[in-house]
């Protein structure tokens, strides 16, 4: 038997939980993968997958066995793409994680422009708060807050620096007033945003926020770009990431709060894995990013000084 055709079939099986839509992803009818499987579990002398009427579920030896299948087809993928010269030529599909905020203001646009230089690259991009497991999950590379890496057959690269600011409506502004200090949060209401990277919540250096801010947070979200929404709304008084606020700001429909804190920073990061080929796609999407986010980031900070010099003054 073909092995490597017949592991082919049985990781493509395993990820739609079907045999049906395997064969129909495959190009092949439903009886030639559900005779590959069977096969393989004879050549092997294991049961791979539990089928019944109306599902299929991986045994033990299953769910050990697709792992290594994983690993093997992907190291023979790029030893032929190597052979092949993919290692010059950008082409094939990129599956990418990003942090929903910074995902939604900057890489999608860097996508966008990449695209159009690139045209034989395809883009799944995944957005999450959650940070994943890059190679389990198949992700080509993962944008990250946290440059860390734990892994030492991973490369991180740094792209920029990003901080949050504190922002709230005009509206809400003209009613209770400007804080001038960080102590006067107490006396507004705040606005939450619950992110992973920030478990304690507001973190500013010197400061003990807990002791801060009110005890009552009338509002909390796990997504930035509904925290802003919601200071649009004139709810109250938010912290929120530089990329997110900046284009509210310059708007007018924030106005930042605090102008010369910063909290919360953090670092921007791309992370893949070691290789000493690496695919074109990858190598020339990270060359670009590093190219251009940085300088999509310090459009943020002018952004941002710009709304700042520009803001209400207090009691107004």
């Amino acid at each position: 038997m073909d092995i490597v055709h017949a592991m082919h079939i049985f990781v493509r099986v395993a990820e739609f939980n079907s045999f049906t839509a395997a064969a129909d992803s495959l190009g092949y009818s439903t009886p030639h993968v559900s005779r590959s499987i069977s096969d393989l579990e004879v050549h092997l002398r294991a049961k791979l997958i539990n089928r019944t009427t109306r599902k299929v579920a991986l045994t033990e030896a299953g769910y050990r066995y697709l792992e290594r299948c994983k690993v093997l087809l992907e190291d023979l993928k790029l030893a032929e793409l190597e052979a092949a010269g993919a290692h010059l030529e950008a082409f094939g599909k990129l599956r990418m994680h990003s942090p929903n905020g910074i995902g939604h203001y900057h890489i999608i646009p860097l996508i966008a422009k990449y695209a159009q230089l690139q045209p034989n690259v395809d883009f799944e991009l995944n957005l999450s708060q959650a940070s994943p497991d890059l190679l389990a999950e198949g992700y080509d590379l993962v944008i990250s807050a946290d440059s860390r890496v734990s892994d030492s057959s991973f490369i991180a690269r740094e792209l920029g620096e990003t901080y949050s600011v504190f922002c709230a409506g005009p509206a809400y502004i003209q009613e209770h007033g400007l804080p001038e200090e960080i102590d006067q949060l107490k006396d507004h209401a705040c606005l939450r945003l619950h992110d992973l990277s920030f478990p304690k919540g507001w973190e500013i250096d010197g400061y003990d926020m807990d002791e801060v801010i009110s005890p009552r947070q009338m509002f909390t979200v796990n997504v930035a770009g509904s925290i802003a929404q919601a200071a649009k709304e004139n709810m109250g008084v938010c912290l929120i990431p530089s990329y997110v606020a900046a284009s509210s700001i310059a708007k007018g429909d924030l106005i930042r709060v605090l102008p010369t804190v910063k909290a919360n920073q953090r670092s921007i990061s791309v992370i893949y894995p070691s290789r000493h080929f690496l695919d074109a796609k990858v190598r020339t999407w990270v060359e670009f990013l590093k190219a251009q986010l940085p300088t999509r980031l310090q459009g943020d900070e002018a952004a941002l000084q710009a709304g700042a010099s520009g803001r209400l003054a207090p009691g107004h």
